[in-house]
């Protein structure tokens, strides 16, 4: 996909065009184009969301996950705290679980008693 195939998607996204958001979805996640996701998912993609925890998730991107989570996404919370347990990251565990999420508070009580 060209420039202006990707100009003449934005377009048509932005007056509410589903199909061209799919696509613009599809692309931007084969070619790991996370401003693009972000700029769908800011415009209200759920798709977009879902594409970058996965990505993130990927990469390891624990600062996109903790933004995501941050913005109040259920998938990108689970998957940071998935990834801050992998990682022993008791500090994050913490901070979520100091912000009320128990599966945090459950994973950092686990990883202390051991």
């Amino acid at each position: 996909m060209d420039e202006a195939d990707r100009a003449e998607l934005r377009a048509r996204a932005d007056q509410g065009d589903r199909d061209a958001i799919d696509e613009l979805v599809e692309h931007a996640a084969e070619q790991g184009d996370t401003a693009e996701l972000r700029r769908l998912a800011d415009a209200g993609s759920s798709d977009a969301v879902d594409e970058l925890v996965q990505l993130a998730a990927e990469r390891g991107d624990v600062a996109e996950l903790r933004r995501l989570a941050d913005l109040g996404y259920p998938d990108a919370v689970d998957q940071l705290i998935e990834s801050a347990a992998e990682l022993g990251d008791l500090g994050e565990l913490q901070r979520l679980a100091d912000a009320g999420n128990r599966a945090a508070a459950e994973q950092l009580a686990e990883l202390t008693a051991e």
